[in-house]
């Protein structure tokens, strides 16, 4: 069987299985991805996940588009894009035997991935045990082993602090402040000011505490729990960066590709 031969098939296709299956789409592998029936992307311009709204979602010139049946995937393979499919417990896509399986829903748990659902199983970040649910686990962790390929144990358990952009972490976070649907103000790649409202749940505003650029902001409209992540707000300023895929989405997307070569591009 020759690399281009092998079908992968990833679970999720929010930011960082969105960086994944460009990778991998661009490295000429057949990717499928699977969704929940309502993604709620925070990083929506780089997120395929949005093609479950709109049809078709385009990342950095890769498009993905939705699809209704696994009799579609192959159609959409020959038109040079990368099928979507919303089938989150994978009763279809399993179907379609895959030799990959990548679990990038980021759930930080097992939401039923299994040993033996393909030849190669590999997740992203904690809630896995090499050798029990998966073949390998990348590491998703920001830091020195961000997108190491771990062949015995787990990853790193979640610090529950965002990852330092600029030199601020929670402060650059955008919260639900109430229960309630979500009104927003701006868009992303908007300007924001430090104490500007960028939306509001139920009359709250949510105001950001830095200034930057809106990097991400889920869908209008839709329904929020009081506390939830909802947007952030990038210092760096550069809103080209709103809509290209970040440094750590590129680092585990690496790991991947070297998981599956080192499975299936042997002597």
């Amino acid at each position: 069987m020759k690399l281009t031969d092998l079908t992968i098939l990833i679970r999720g296709a929010g930011e960082m299985a969105s960086g994944v299956a460009w990778r991998l789409f661009q490295s000429h592998f057949r990717i499928i991805l699977t969704e929940i029936p309502n993604p709620m992307a925070i990083r929506r311009e780089v997120s395929f996940c949005e093609a479950v709204y709109d049809g078709t979602q385009k990342v950095e010139g890769v498009e993905a588009v939705r699809v209704s049946s696994i009799g579609q995937v192959k159609q959409t393979w020959l038109s040079g894009r990368i099928p979507l499919l919303i089938d989150p417990d994978l009763q279809q896509a399993l179907s379609l035997k895959p030799d990959v399986l990548v679990d990038a829903i980021l759930a930080k748990k097992n939401l039923g991935t299994r040993l033996n659902q393909a030849p190669l199983v590999i997740a992203l970040g904690p809630g896995f045990q090499v050798g029990l649910d998966v073949h390998l686990v990348i590491e998703t962790n920001r830091g020195h082993n961000l997108g190491r390929i771990l062949t015995e144990g787990e990853a790193e358990p979640d610090t529950g602090i965002p990852g330092d952009i600029g030199g601020y972490t929670s402060e650059r976070v955008l919260r639900a402040p109430a229960e309630g649907f979500l009104r927003s103000f701006k868009k992303i790649g908007d300007p924001i000011e430090a104490g500007e409202t960028v939306a509001e749940v139920g009359g709250f505003p949510i105001q950001s505490q830095i200034k930057g650029i809106l990097r991400g902001l889920i869908r209008d409209k839709t329904p929020v729990r009081t506390g939830l992540k909802i947007g952030d707000v990038d210092p760096r300023g550069k809103a080209d960066y709103c809509f290209t895929i970040s440094e750590k989405a590129r680092a585990i997307a690496g790991g991947v590709l070297e998981g599956i070569l080192r499975r299936y591009n042997r002597l």
